[in-house]
């Protein structure tokens, strides 16, 4: 059986999952065949060129000639475009996978999830660090009890693109195509790690309560493609509105008494792209940093010879066997490589994928108490 795949979006997420999708016969000979079938864009002329490039056979214009005419529905298209195709493709019984966040607001996201169940087919949210082969070690480090009951955990995510005042306006600083600014764009990852490695079959991941706080540091931005095109030549220089946060912090209170602390900014000065988790815990610590992602520090307790790192980078180490001999190391893209291998592999067998549209709501309840917490000014329970 050949899946043959629809995918609306074709820039940075686009290009993520083509590459992976193209990567999958090469390295996983047992993940299902796929055909990329047809891309889904609103401009003719890029959509063709990004077709070619992207090994698509078709293209459209319309989701909707699309959602309800392939084995599998891809929406990695902004944020204010996730909710109504993707609950249309649920609702003709196509299997949909969705970037993060799920949607802009709660209230869509709730719809989206609604659709899934009554659907009952396979969905997922493109949490896609969860499949950092050093993130699956350090969750089976958890759950085995290496590192005790947890006491502490810290999530951080910081990139600095938008320190220049004059960087130009894009899509994500606005709340109606976004939602919300670093805090769905960059704190949903983190809240879903969290709850992800945290979390049990007794609900231990469950936030119980938090205290958030967002900050918009410039209100306006001009426009153009570049920082140098968007300064002009001397003339005035067209703005817009920057309507979203451009960072965040949150105070956490779990189920099992641990406490947690989030924070996410693109105005952290020379980090590119730094998601950093540490979990700490009564018989040892984790600590992860995505720009290190073949790594995972880890410390005992009774070994005083402080962490120890580890390279996740041996045949048995989750994922590992598919690339590389051991010791080379694997990248960003081949996060993809691995979550397209399970939801298609989920597709194929009709079985449940995780991350789904109710990890993608479970984050969506965090994101949005954040918002309420910032805007009562105090601290809110979590239902």
């Amino acid at each position: 059986m050949t899946l043959e795949v629809g995918v609306l979006g074709y820039r940075f997420m686009g290009k993520a999952h083509a590459n992976a999708l193209a990567r999958l016969p090469m390295f996983f000979p047992d993940a299902p065949d796929v055909e990329r079938k047809v891309l889904v864009g609103r401009d003719e002329e890029a959509l063709s060129e990004a077709a070619d490039q992207l090994g698509f056979a078709e293209t459209a214009t319309d989701w909707r000639d699309v959602v309800d005419d392939v084995d599998v529905f891809y929406n990695l298209g902004p944020n204010h475009v996730h909710a109504e195709p993707s609950i249309a493709a649920l609702e003709a019984g196509t299997p949909v996978f969705c970037e993060k966040p799920l949607a802009p607001t709660l209230e869509e996201a709730e719809k989206m999830a609604d659709a899934a169940r009554d659907a009952g087919v396979p969905n997922g949210c493109a949490f896609n660090y969860r499949f950092v082969p050093a993130i699956r070690y350090a969750k089976r480090l958890i759950d085995d009890g290496e590192i005790g009951e947890i006491r502490h955990v810290r999530g951080r995510y910081l990139q600095d693109w938008l320190v220049d005042p004059e960087a130009p306006w894009a899509w994500r600083l606005d709340e109606e195509m976004a939602g919300s600014g670093v805090l769905g764009d960059l704190g949903a990852h983190t809240v879903d790690l969290v709850r992800f490695l945290v979390g049990d079959d007794q609900h231990a991941g469950d936030i119980e309560r938090l205290s958030g706080h967002l900050r918009t540091f410039v209100d306006e931005r001009p426009v153009g493609e570049t920082p140098e095109e968007s300064r002009g030549d001397g003339e005035a220089v067209e703005t817009r509105p920057v309507t979203v946060d451009d960072a965040y912090s949150a105070q956490l209170e779990f189920a099992n008494g641990a406490m947690g602390t989030l924070e996410a900014t693109r105005y952290a000065t020379g980090h590119k792209n730094d998601h950093t988790i540490e979990i700490q815990g009564s018989e040892g610590s984790l600590r992860f940093s995505l720009e290190r992602l073949n790594e995972l520090e880890v410390l005992r307790r009774g070994e005083n010879r402080g962490y120890e790192t580890i390279l996740v980078t041996d045949a048995d180490d989750p994922y590992v066997d598919h690339w590389w001999p051991p010791g080379h190391v694997i990248g960003w893209e081949h996060t993809f490589v691995h979550e397209n291998y399970e939801l298609l592999s989920a597709v194929e067998s009709g079985e449940e994928f995780e991350p789904s549209f109710e990890d993608g709501l479970a984050a969506q309840r965090v994101l949005a108490a954040i918002e309420d917490s910032d805007e009562r000014g105090e601290w809110v329970e979590l239902e």
